[in-house]
């Protein structure tokens, strides 16, 4: 990969980890720092082949705007400027930024003026993702003007002998018409990058780097039977064999069959050479939940419990070198990249044990998004019940139980749940949907009055959630064709012990949350 890459700097946008993921799907590298925290020296030490400045929700002009030292535009990489980033390029060699007498959001028109350059790809009038309250009114000398709107007299502007280009509009998302295609013209046509960003060459590269890193150290993983865990493991099975512990706690909260699913790929007999620990905590667990009912105490309770459970099989185990995480980019990023890093208490083991003896934390996922984490557990020969698994929270489904979480409620929830997962998967291969990002079922507090058999019941209400989003920060309800919902329901029901009703939940996050505790 050598420094065949592209710099992202991040200036508060909300889109900067799709641009980043967007110059991947280019198969070239991408690297996202926050402004003030990547100086000239860092960027010349980086040495990379182009870079990004991403939106942001402040003014260039602005006492206290974020900003870049001028000496970037001298060193003779190409820079590309996106809806802040063209007003900062824009202001700092010269050009006027003023608030704009009409703000662009959403869908707008942009009618392109020059295809000489980034936009050689683009319609007469291209629609395009706008969000800005201020623009450019006049453009820095030697730049020419590639695109306006009705509203904004400079929707783009390039200086080619520079190699600077800039644009109003967000490229990067979906809505943009030839989005991609202007970042894939900047990425390998003006910046000349490589195509050397694949996972093939990504699991080669690590298993190596592990191999010779790790040497006859031992590591220990606490496998949680996600997806970020499961590839960690994967990967360190291929590079160190029975070198590696993984310690995989059912705590009595996952899904149906899902624990069995996870002993069978990494346990006895499975597809990997490793040292395998199981533990069955289901009871241990339901016993500290007994009586718990909000939210949050469920949640600290399991945690704790975890690392309970955690500390006692390390202690059986001995000293271990390497205490390895799923720690993945966008973990990273949120932790402040490039600054020490932050070990979530909540993320992976949910804490670090004192006592454990290890030299130091290997991370191996941690310059990957999570599809392309997806994409290296395929290359490592996971199975794709593992690899395409669906977010889950960590307390599992003990914060899709609400109020008192015990073992019936569990086998309730799971019952239903799969059943829901089934119907799902049968209409989407039958072409007649999409799958959601993601869906479950929960297990409502309520019961109520039902008649089965020509019997009063007094039963729980089961609730389905389904929803459709790019970044989980918002959600929208997916649309399930009513059959679906019907045959789900009609199952759950007659399939299920103790359960009467079930609700289909159409709230959108916000004002909502895509899980239910």
């Amino acid at each position: 990969m050598a420094n065949n890459r592209i710099l992202i700097i991040d200036f508060g946008g909300q889109y900067d980890q799709l641009i980043a993921r967007r110059v991947r799907e280019c198969c070239v590298f991408s690297e996202l720092y926050n402004h003030d925290n990547i100086g000239i020296e860092k960027i010349r030490a980086i040495d990379p082949k182009g870079i990004i400045f991403t939106g942001g929700p402040q003014s260039a002009y602005g006492e206290n705007a974020p900003t870049v030292d001028e000496e970037i535009f001298r060193l003779g990489i190409p820079i590309l400027g996106i809806c802040y980033g063209a007003q900062l390029m824009a202001y700092r060699l010269g050009g006027e930024i003023n608030s704009a007498p009409t703000s662009e959001y959403g869908r707008t028109e942009v009618t392109i003026d020059d295809r000489e350059g980034l936009l050689r790809t683009a319609d007469d009038v291209n629609v395009c993702w706008m969000s800005h309250t201020d623009y450019i009114s006049r453009p820095p000398e030697g730049f020419v003007i590639t695109a306006h709107t009705e509203d904004c007299p400079v929707a783009g502007m390039e200086d080619r002998q520079r190699r600077f280009y800039a644009v109003q509009f967000h490229p990067e998302v979906e809505h943009t018409a030839h989005g991609f295609e202007f970042l894939r013209t900047f990425v390998l046509d003006i910046c000349g990058c490589a195509q050397d960003w694949k996972m093939e060459s990504f699991a080669e590269t690590q298993i190596k780097a592990l191999r010779e890193k790790i040497g006859t150290g031992k590591v220990l993983l606490a496998l949680s039977g996600g997806v970020d865990s499961s590839v960690v493991a994967a990967l360190l099975a291929k590079a160190i064999g029975p070198q590696l512990t993984c310690v995989f706690v059912d705590h009595g909260l996952l899904r149906k069959d899902e624990s069995a699913e996870v002993a069978a790929v990494f346990g006895e007999g499975g597809l990997f050479d490793l040292d395998f620990v199981k533990v069955d905590a289901a009871k241990r667990f339901y016993q500290r939940l007994a009586g718990a009912v909000a939210p949050e105490d469920k949640r600290k309770i399991i945690g704790e419990e975890f690392i309970r459970v955690f500390e006692e099989e390390a202690k059986k185990i001995g000293a271990v070198d390497y205490l390895a995480q799923g720690t993945i980019y966008p973990d990273v990023i949120e932790s402040g990249l490039g600054k020490s890093a932050v070990i979530k208490s909540h993320h992976n083991v949910g804490g670090l044990p004192d006592y454990v003896d290890f030299r130091e934390i290997i991370e191996p996922l941690r310059l990957l998004f999570k599809d392309e984490v997806r994409q290296l557990g395929r290359e490592l020969g996971l199975p794709e019940e593992i690899v395409s698994r669906q977010p889950f929270p960590g307390p599992g489904l003990g914060v899709r139980i609400i109020g008192e979480v015990t073992a019936e409620k569990c086998r309730i929830v799971q019952d239903a749940d799969a059943i829901y997962r089934e119907e799902i998967a049968k209409a989407v291969a039958e072409g007649r949907m999409k799958e959601p990002n993601q869906y479950f079922a929960a297990l409502t507090n309520m019961q109520t009055v039902g008649v089965m058999g020509d019997f009063r019941t007094y039963d729980y209400a089961i609730a389905l959630r389904a929803v459709t989003t790019s970044d989980f920060m918002t959600a929208e309800a997916a649309e399930i064709p009513w059959d679906v919902l019907q045959r789900a329901m009609t199952r759950i029901v007659n399939e299920v012990d103790h359960v009467n009703r079930v609700f289909y939940d159409l709230t959108s996050k916000p004002p909502g949350t895509v899980e239910m505790e």
